[in-house]
């Protein structure tokens, strides 16, 4: 179902700091020091130099609940074009894992036992294993003395974790020479999305609390323009439903449009709502709203975003190419975080977070 807020709570710092009493805005701000951190701890352990290996058999991504999944598949997108060597994206190590492939995983449940044993058998064959994990527990323990651990230096919610595993799968590919990527410009450019999205700023202003207001009351579609920017949908339905409890369609936008129910009730939701329309009505349609997300640019991007505008002519175009002059990279992670801050503003409004939203009304 849609999620219904008090936008009055939006632009009254006070009650929203107030509602915020968990500190989800400052985590989530803290972006960029994660990244930053992760860079630290990866140069302190002498991460390029251990793992200057040459080039790899294959490069195995661990999927595991959580932010893990999103941070993967991320991964597996911005890599995938251009990567010399198979990139393998799997809930365990494979069965074939050995001395010349590098397995990458990032999870914030340190006693994940299925993980633990995956990376350790990983580690008993030789191969290479990168870890993202708090620095106990039975997965750190699988790792000690054989692999890598990158653990957490920034404090923040599972959830709110991402930044942190993508910094680190980006300089295990860095290390190996599959992908080129500057963490410190990537760091600064979510410093100044945060400072975009804080709290103070109205909604006019701030672009995380207008994608909140967007997405209010209707159910998100967030469909790709690209497989970039799919894995960036993948994560902002994660966020949404993490802190809003809201459930998203994600999809590349050729597929979705494929299913005919769902293209017909995108096309006939393009426009505003009917602001004399019975909200508890049960009999009418569960509203949409389509956001089309562009991360990649180029002549096929380009073909994309037009088809797409032409047939779903009410869609928002989210292309964070528009606003930022950056790699793609940067621009995945930006838009990634825009998504985590819409989704903790629409769950302190709403109520599913926090401790006011549409349960502490304004006072005059």
């Amino acid at each position: 179902m849609p999620t219904v807020l008090d936008d009055t709570l939006l632009d009254d710092p006070a009650r929203l700091a107030e509602a915020d009493s968990a500190g989800l805005l400052r985590a989530a701000a803290m972006a960029g020091a994660q990244v930053r951190a992760t860079a630290e701890i990866a140069a302190e352990l002498e991460l390029s130099e251990r793992l200057d290996m040459g080039r790899p058999r294959a490069l195995v991504l661990i999927d595991r609940p959580g932010v893990s999944r999103t941070v993967t598949r991320l991964l597996a997108a911005l890599l995938t074009p251009s990567c010399p060597v198979p990139v393998v994206v799997a809930e365990v190590v494979p069965s074939w894992i050995g001395a010349l492939d590098v397995v990458f995983a990032h999870t914030d449940d340190p006693g994940d036992r299925e993980l633990a044993a995956s990376l350790e058998r990983a580690a008993r064959y030789g191969a290479s294993v990168v870890l993202s994990a708090p620095s106990e527990g039975p997965v750190a323990a699988a790792v000690a003395g054989k692999g890598l651990l990158l653990a957490p230096r920034v404090p923040v919610p599972p959830e709110l974790a991402f930044p942190r595993g993508l910094a680190a799968g980006l300089l295990t590919a860095n290390a190996l020479g599959l992908l080129i990527s500057d963490v410190q410009v990537l760091a600064d450019q979510l410093d100044l999305e945060a400072e975009k999205d804080y709290l103070a700023r109205e909604s006019f202003a701030n672009p995380a609390k207008a994608l909140a207001l967007r997405v209010a009351d209707r159910v998100p579609l967030l469909w790709g323009l690209d497989p970039v920017a799919v894995a960036v949908g993948e994560h902002a339905a994660h966020a949404f439903a993490a802190h809003a409890a809201t459930v998203c369609d994600v999809e590349d936008y050729r597929q979705a449009l494929a299913r005919p129910a769902l293209r017909r009730a995108a096309q006939a939701s393009g426009g505003e709502r009917d602001i004399f329309a019975d909200p508890d009505d049960p009999s009418g349609d569960i509203p949409t709203r389509v956001l089309l997300l562009s991360v990649r640019t180029g002549p096929a991007t380009d073909a994309a975003r037009y088809q797409a505008e032409d047939l779903l002519p009410g869609a928002d175009v989210i292309a964070p190419a528009e606003e930022i002059e950056a790699d793609e990279i940067v621009r995945a992670a930006v838009l990634a975080l825009r998504f985590e801050l819409a989704a903790v503003y629409l769950g302190l409004a709403a109520g599913s977070i926090g401790g006011a939203g549409r349960f502490a009304p304004a006072t005059a």
